[in-house]
């Protein structure tokens, strides 16, 4: 029996989510992890894509059983991109919820941006999402609808300083989440930008460990907000959402 049509009984009534087939970019930790935990707990088959086998993996063990999956990619290598669809597609019976969480970024000078650092990160946080996208618009259409979250970065809504290519990115991205929006409309695809203010999570310490936690959020209250955007009643679409840690310091 496949994910998609596995029956699964939950107490106060089923979501939107049960039975789907939901792939996470990015799944393995941060807030891809928590979407996972959040789209399971829906009664969705999650399927991690991701670069990071092991944390993956324990993720997987971590939740109930049966409820997710793992594939490798990276989302640098675009031919990687559609393949990795193919693969989720054939072992789970179809791909109903798609969620671009993967991202990447380097903290430099515009000047010490070398062609390779663009590639890389305009590849996996704008070019992939796209890619990913095409990739499943064709199933979801004759599905007769899907849903499509892009989550995004207050990074597409003011500019700071070393941040030049990932800022590009994720304006980038939420246009592409607006056009998406427009384009999916006839054949019921409801396509969302999820915009992120600071999360507690390792792309941010790894690179900033003396940022206060405090001025962060928690990355599962954002996966709470991604969770409220799948869940919206069919004929319903939030195109943009705007989740913010009461003290965040990177918007007014």
């Amino acid at each position: 029996m496949s994910a998609r049509t596995a029956e699964v009984t939950r107490a106060g009534g089923a979501s939107p989510l049960e039975g789907r087939v939901a792939l996470v970019t990015g799944g393995a930790r941060g807030l891809g992890a928590e979407v996972a935990r959040e789209l399971t707990d829906a009664g969705a088959h999650v399927a991690i894509v991701d670069v990071r086998n092991e944390e993956a993996a324990r993720l997987i063990a971590d939740l109930p059983a049966g409820t997710a999956s793992r594939f490798t990619a990276d989302l640098s290598d675009a031919a990687r991109v559609d393949a990795v669809c193919r693969e989720v597609e054939d072992a789970c019976g179809g791909i109903d919820v798609l969620v671009n969480n993967a991202g990447v970024d380097r903290t430099a000078p515009f000047e010490e941006l070398d062609v390779a650092d663009w590639d890389r990160i305009l590849g996996v946080n704008l070019r992939a999402p796209a890619l990913m996208a095409r990739a499943v618009w064709p199933a979801m259409r004759r599905a007769g609808g899907g849903r499509i979250v892009n989550v995004v970065s207050t990074a597409a809504k003011r500019a700071w300083a070393n941040a030049a290519a990932y800022h590009a990115s994720k304006w980038g991205l939420l246009g592409l989440s607006h056009a998406l929006h427009v384009e999916g409309r006839d054949a019921g695809i409801a396509v969302s930008a999820v915009v992120a203010g600071g999360m507690r999570t390792p792309f941010l310490f790894e690179r900033f460990p003396d940022l206060d936690p405090d001025l962060l959020q928690e990355p599962s209250a954002v996966a709470r907000a991604i969770r409220f955007v799948l869940e919206s009643p069919a004929g319903t679409v939030v195109p943009e959402l705007l989740v913010l840690p009461t003290r965040e310091t990177s918007w007014p």
